[in-house]
């Protein structure tokens, strides 16, 4: 039976366990550049000994960012930072991704740690855009409604976006359709009122996730993984539900996508999510099964026992850790001495691995 430590592959790429950190804002770049925090931060959980590494959210274009803190990837300065850390965490056997992204009506506010409301333009903020003219909620400014040369051209973005992921040497990108972000947005009937070819119907409304998969698996190397985030449901009486998350995930399978990361929710702030440990691996479960494509399940997933049984009853391929890799970056370490099973430790550590343990080579 598979189990938490046991190896698993995408295409070429190989992983030595089943245990990743997702993308988690860090809202420290400068011009969408990565600074000396991301490289100590990804660098870190790296020797720890997870498996997959997500670089956080990284825009498709300067409009596209959260806030002024966020990774780019739309311009060629902002490559060798980013190479930086993809060598880095490739030298400690865990596997570079990054994750390619478009805020839509939720670009242009503050910090993660700062009030949530929409910049103005002494503040440095800039017009957002999304598929309906509807704000995210109140203090946040309505979005311009994306017209199809818009929509071209953020379809251009990624694809320019992925190619400097791949000149980076990332060996996977994640294409970011969760949390009430653009792709999202286009998915949700709540966000999503258009009456063109890309709003209405459920082809309408996945149209455009879709040309962006296309597009992006047109120019990623075949060898190397493409992975896709999706909030499985709103957590909203008439939103986007599991059953449309299902139908759409065998779609991106026949597209070429790898794995999808599981999570939920994020398109409206009154939605009320009944979180609790493991709350979203219902959903990592049923797209698995019923999409039979492999998939990755994260909330609130803390303990080693916890992740072990997730893998062990087929919930999911991998987990998926945020803020528990945030408490404790050798989390892995850890989790494979609870577990009894071996995860290599860096030569560096190896006087504090318990006896017996593997340095890595």
């Amino acid at each position: 039976m598979t189990h938490l430590f046991e190896a698993f592959s995408l295409r070429d790429v190989s992983f030595s366990n089943r245990i990743g950190i997702p993308p988690m804002c860090q809202y420290s770049a400068r011009d969408g550049v990565a600074a000396d925090w991301h490289f100590v931060h990804y660098g870190s959980r790296a020797v720890g000994g997870a498996a997959l590494l997500i670089v956080e959210a990284t825009a498709v274009a300067p409009e596209g960012r959260i806030s002024l803190g966020d990774l780019g990837l739309w311009d060629a300065r902002q490559i060798e930072p980013l190479s930086r850390i993809a060598r880095f965490v490739k030298g400690q056997g865990s596997v570079p991704a990054i994750q390619l992204a478009h805020a839509g009506r939720k670009a242009s506010v503050g910090l993660g740690w700062q009030a949530q409301c929409s910049l103005s333009e002494s503040e440095g903020g800039w017009p957002t855009v999304a598929p309906s003219p509807l704000s995210f909620g109140d203090n946040y400014a309505t979005p311009a409604m994306l017209d199809e040369t818009g929509i071209r051209r953020v379809i251009a973005q990624f694809v320019s976006a992925a190619g400097r992921a791949h000149e980076a040497g990332f060996d996977a990108v994640e294409i970011h359709a969760a949390h009430g972000y653009l792709l999202h947005q286009f998915l949700s009937p709540l966000s999503n009122k258009r009456t063109d070819a890309y709003g209405g119907s459920f082809e309408g409304r996945i149209r455009l996730v879709r040309e962006v998969v296309d597009a992006v698996r047109g120019v990623w190397p075949e060898r190397l993984p493409l992975l896709v985030r999706i909030s499985a449901t709103d957590w909203m009486d008439g939103g986007w539900g599991i059953e449309e998350s299902v139908e759409l995930c065998s779609l991106l399978k026949a597209s070429g996508v790898d794995l999808v990361d599981v999570s939920s929710a994020g398109l409206l702030p009154t939605a009320k999510i009944p979180a609790g440990p493991g709350f979203q691996t219902e959903f990592s479960a049923r797209i698995r099964r019923e999409a039979g494509i492999p998939t990755a399940a994260v909330g609130l997933i803390t303990s080693a026992a916890q992740a072990d049984h997730i893998v062990r009853s087929q919930q999911a391929d991998m987990v998926l850790l945020g803020r528990e890799m945030l408490r404790n970056p050798y989390w892995p370490l850890a989790a494979a001495q609870t577990l009894g099973q071996t995860c290599n430790w860096p030569p560096q550590y190896l006087r504090a691995a318990p006896h017996g343990t593997m340095g890595r080579t």
